[in-house]
């Protein structure tokens, strides 16, 4: 039961073999310009379910470690694949929760090496966390004190003494979940965070030590990841900024690596009420949904529902916020009598978590001599509702028979907002190598080279090349003598 919230061009061979295939070819037109001869192309987009890195559906799991040892559950690799291959799932949510150490300074080896084999467990599958630590959840419903969280210092050595896995593994984190306060961790039912007999009453030394927290989490993670607070309030409260759109971040403060650039919010209460439990406390609530619209913008946005609450939790009014508030990712495994009111949406859902980049049209140089000039203008539309969080590298292959040449392209897909166009033109140096070569789009991981189920795979027809993590731009170049 959830709780209320209360806190204030192509060879030959190869378009014959996508012809027999069934998909569509990019149309092109050869036209002249200053530069020389250049060819268009209009690309055709995919109705395909697209298993891209970070966004879409989740599934939620969890695992704990009691005072005896006892009721930790590993993750299974073979588990994540099928998340991945079948139900194009590419992440979950993993809740470490901590019940033995509450009550000590000093987290057991053991339990650390647990932890470290899941996240080699993530990689080998391919998959990503979002990542909660937190120490108690009620064994019924309501809770009693003492709910069983820790105090502030003993939270601020255990973080510490997670620091080092945290920062070997955040390639395979995609972001991290204030937790630790309260059940759950979601920051309501706490010994030593508020008033433990009136959860609500939360002093100034409660916020500080709530922010000492979040500090704590920002410098234990590198600076291109971001954590999430449960409710818009906390992060008002903690930062001193208003709620409403004029208090949210801007597009010149998003990245710069400030607290503010890197907190972002989670709604675990999703459409459950005209608050969502708690979740809104401006007066109006629009308020705080105008600062989430802003944030999410730049930052991370997504949760759970838990509860059916028709019409608002109805398909129609769900999409519309989830658009409006940059939904990137949800959870699959609840409410799911909310999500099966959604019927046959679920599918549209499934596209447009998070973001969702096809191909428009491209202009490229058709010719050039050994390191040339080369001009690319490629046209790419986003029609998910978020844009990336966290950092990817654009590159611009030319893959020839015998060589290849690599160029990073300067683009951040972060920017590529939700319902846009973005117009990539830059000018490239050619290969030195005479030769023919054709053109591919890699939106690669830059913690993760090597590894194309990383790599974001474009909604268009006939352009993923599966083995590499490439974008086949149906283009190619001649570098002639």
């Amino acid at each position: 039961m959830k709780r209320p919230i209360v806190l204030r061009p192509v060879v030959k061979r190869l378009g014959t073999a996508i012809a027999l295939l069934g998909l569509a070819l990019p149309t092109q037109a050869a036209v002249a310009d200053d530069n020389g001869l250049t060819s268009t192309r209009n690309y055709t987009p995919s109705s395909e379910v697209i298993a891209n890195p970070e966004r879409g559906f989740y599934h939620h799991t969890e695992t704990h470690y009691r005072p005896d040892g006892s009721g930790y559950v590993p993750l299974d690799q073979t588990t994540l694949r099928t998340f991945r291959t079948q139900e194009n799932i590419t992440q979950i949510l993993r809740v470490f929760y901590l019940e033995k150490f509450a009550g000590q300074d000093t987290i057991d080896k053991a339990y650390l090496d647990k932890v470290r084999a899941d996240f080699r467990i993530l990689r080998a599958a391919g998959v990503k966390a979002i990542v909660r630590f937190a120490y108690a959840k009620p064994p019924s419903w309501p809770p009693t004190t003492p709910y069983g969280d820790a105090p502030l210092a003993r939270v601020l050595k255990h973080i510490d003494q997670l620091t080092p896995i945290l920062r070997q593994n955040a390639a395979v984190i995609e972001l991290v979940q204030q937790g630790f306060i309260g059940l759950w961790g979601e920051g309501y039912y706490t010994d030593h965070f508020s008033d433990p007999t009136d959860p609500s009453v939360v002093t100034d030394q409660n916020w500080a030590d709530r922010r000492a927290v979040t500090d704590a989490l920002l410098r234990a993670l590198p600076r291109d990841r971001t954590i999430q607070v449960r409710t818009p309030y906390m992060k008002q409260r903690m930062f001193g900024v208003p709620t409403g759109a004029a208090g949210a971040l801007s597009a010149s403060q998003a990245y710069d690596g400030s607290p503010v650039a890197r907190v972002g919010h989670h709604n675990d209460c999703f459409l459950a009420s005209p608050d969502d439990f708690g979740t809104y406390l401006s007066d109006p609530v629009e308020l705080d949904k105008d600062f989430v619209a802003q944030e999410s913008r730049y930052l991370p946005q997504g949760g759970e529902t838990c509860a059916v609450n028709s019409p608002r939790s109805d398909w129609p009014s769900a999409s519309e916020e989830m658009a409006r508030l940059h939904f990137s990712y949800l959870n699959i495994d609840y409410h799911q009598d909310v999500l099966a009111s959604w019927g046959d949406n679920i599918t549209t859902a499934k596209k447009q978590l998070g973001y969702r980049f096809a191909l428009v049209r491209g202009t490229f140089t058709h010719t050039t001599r050994p390191r040339g000039d080369v001009s690319i203008s490629l046209d790419i539309r986003n029609d998910g509702w978020a844009a990336p969080y966290n950092p990817r590298k654009v590159r611009l292959i030319f893959q020839g028979d015998r060589h290849s040449h690599t160029v990073t392209l300067r683009a951040d897909p972060r920017r590529w907002a939700s319902g846009t166009t973005t117009t990539l033109t830059q000018k490239v140096r050619a290969p030195a190598v005479p030769g023919r070569y054709r053109l591919l789009l890699e939106i690669a991981d830059p913690r993760l080279p090597n590894r194309p189920e990383y790599s974001v795979r474009l909604a268009n027809q006939g352009v993923w090349q599966e083995a590499t993590g490439y974008n086949d731009l149906a283009q190619t170049v001649t570098v002639g003598r």
